[in-house]
């Protein structure tokens, strides 16, 4: 996928905040206000300086005062004074209770609306991709682009859209007010602000590669903390832990190193900015003293509330730096997300259909050619007919594909050229849902869920009644463990089913399968990994899974094929023997040697 350029990612991001434009209009509101006390609590303050002056005779009266309070200035000193002050109390108080209401309005926006909707809209498109998508990516970047991506492109809705929309309206209100005071005074103090828009232009082309590389770096530190915590076994008993340590830590300090280049890069550009505010302040000590000393402004409602204002001016200018941050961050995230968000669903029902209700279970592959990737073929020229309620065996070398010959009857890839047809209907015409509901699959390696027994069995039905995930356990040969374990059904399992035996997780997983009475029954080297008296126990709970099903079965050990009626025989992905046992066994060949080398006869 083409990378879209700053523009298109911007503008994306835009339309996602107008989704949530209210809430949005809101917080401006809110930050108006605020911005609306801080003019009121300067003005108030320079107000203040002025009154006292004028009633200690220094000047003639406050530069402005709002419509209708000039008698005022004949009250009692000490009652203006005090009116002062109440008034800078109570704006006080306006400002904390407006400071809550953003942080609250802002947390319910950004974190229980923007964040969890986005997160939910990823993470839905990635349950919807095909298999290829897990494929090329690694554990580490899929879930920070659910994770950390999220919450960076949720930034640029509170960092960028609202914090830039506030930016710009209170240098208009502060400029504006400026100039009421001073033009002059005001032009030379802000002839430096070109230079702060050039200088935030390029930090911001400086900064984007490193957030996108930091990014790379931080998806290979996780995709090492998950192998570590995947592969403990293996790491202990290999006694790799010091080695593995140090791998942790270099990838860690791989993240470290680069994070340092971009504080360093900020971390020049704050102060260099801060420097350049400084200088606005040495010109307004300079040329507004000059214009004090000279009675042409006044101290208090002149160059105090001046002073104020370019105070709050430059905060904002200065400001730029995390709204540039904040930009750069988001664009390399909301690259990562909206490159989940727009890929293509390739493994989807047609728009028209065809609704399944129980299939028979006849299967066809039809010339099939299928390849992970352009350049590999992973299957060729496949023809293979399979009456229903037949059982087929299919043996092989590793890599010869086996298990990717299975994997096309439930569609988790489609074929480059040919089809696969179930009875009699090519496999991509049917209700995707429909056509899975029909088939029950067991991995070589049963993945169980952190639930109870009976919530896995009942994994791929749900509404399942406690006496269907029992029959379907006895059926699998798992009723007798089950019952034994502390809670029985409810028994809440491990990660990963760990606290089971590989042959218990078989029999849950075979439970599973059985529990949505599947036309079709796909076997993947169920016995691979277990030992030969739970071997007997699994392929007994097989022999009457198979019952009245469409089964394929694959298998390195023939003992897993006798059930078979026929096995077929496959060699670098084209099928090279195809027959009963006996015929097999009657004729040169890769089965004939894989049976004398297991000493079956």
């Amino acid at each position: 996928m083409s990378r879209p350029d700053n523009s298109a990612l911007l503008w994306r991001m835009t339309r996602l905040a107008w989704q949530y434009r209210w809430g949005c209009v809101r917080l401006i509101i809110e930050q108006l206000l605020l911005l609306s006390t801080a003019l009121a609590a300067t003005y108030l303050t320079g107000l203040g300086i002025d009154v006292i002056r004028y009633h200690a005779g220094g000047m003639t009266g406050p530069l402005w005062l709002p419509p209708g309070l000039d008698r005022w200035l004949t009250s009692a000193p000490q009652t203006q004074i005090a009116l002062i002050a109440g008034l800078l109390l109570g704006v006080a108080l306006l400002r904390a209770v407006l400071n809550y209401r953003y942080a609250v309005d802002s947390a319910i926006l950004i974190q229980r609306r923007i964040v969890v909707d986005l997160r939910a809209a990823v993470y839905d498109r990635m349950q919807r991709l095909g298999f290829l998508f897990f494929d090329s990516q690694a554990t580490g970047s899929i879930i920070n682009r659910v994770t950390s991506d999220v919450q960076a492109v949720r930034a640029f809705v509170d960092g960028v859209i609202i914090q830039g929309l506030i930016l710009v309206l209170s240098l208009v209100v502060y400029l504006v007010y400026m100039l009421e005071i001073h033009v002059g005074l005001t032009i030379a103090t802000l002839a430096t602000t070109p230079l702060l828009w050039w200088a935030t232009l390029v930090f911001s082309r400086k900064v984007r590669p490193e957030y996108d590389r930091n990014r790379e770096l931080v998806d290979q530190m996780v995709l090492t903390l998950a192998e570590n915590v995947q592969g403990v076994h293996v790491i202990k008993g290999f006694h790799r832990e010091p080695e593995e340590i140090a791998k942790f830590q270099r990838a860690s300090e791989e993240v470290r190193d680069q994070q340092r280049s971009i504080f360093w890069k900020v971390s020049v550009f704050t102060p260099a900015i801060g420097f350049l505010t400084q200088i606005n302040l040495a010109v307004l000590l300079g040329y507004g003293g000059y214009l004090v000393t000279q009675d042409l402004l006044p101290l208090g409602t002149g160059l105090v509330v001046f002073a104020g204002l370019l105070q709050q001016f430059s905060s904002q200018v200065s400001n730029m730096t995390n709204i540039a941050n904040s930009v750069q961050q988001a664009l390399s995230a909301a690259h990562r997300v909206f490159e989940v968000l727009d890929m293509e669903i390739e493994i989807a029902s047609p728009r028209d259909a065809l609704r399944a209700g129980r299939l028979r279970g006849e299967i066809a592959f039809d010339d099939v050619t299928f390849g992970y990737r352009p350049e590999l073929t992973a299957l060729e020229a496949i023809r293979l007919e399979i009456p229903a309620g037949e059982v087929i065996g299919i043996l092989g070398a590793t890599g010869s594909g086996k298990s990717t010959l299975l994997s096309l009857v439930p569609r988790f890839y489609d074929p480059r050229a040919g089809a696969v047809r179930i009875d009699g209907v090519n496999v991509r015409d049917y209700n995707l849902d429909d056509l899975r509901r029909n088939i029950g699959i067991v991995f070589q390696e049963s993945f169980l869920f952190s639930n109870t027994v009976s919530a896995n069995i009942a994994f791929g039905q749900p509404l399942a009644t406690q006496d269907q995930v029992i029959a379907a356990a006895k059926t699998a040969g798992a009723d007798e463990f089950i019952q034994a374990l502390p809670k029985g059904y409810d028994t809440i399992l491990g990660e990963f089913g760990l606290d089971l035996s590989g042959g218990q997780r078989q029999r849950i997983a075979l439970a599973r399968a059985l529990l949505l009475d599947p036309a079709i029954l796909l076997l993947d080297d169920p016995t691979a990994a277990i030992d030969p008296h739970t071997e007997g126990e699994i392929l007994t709970a097989m022999q009457s899974a198979m019952r009245g099903r469409t089964t394929l079965i694959v298998a390195h050990r023939l003992s897993a094929l006798r059930s078979a009626t026929r096995v077929v025989v496959l060699d670098e992905g084209r099928i090279v023997q195809m027959g009963t046992h006996a015929e097999l066994m009657s004729r040169e060949g890769l089965y004939r040697d894989t049976a004398l080398v297991q000493g079956v006869v």
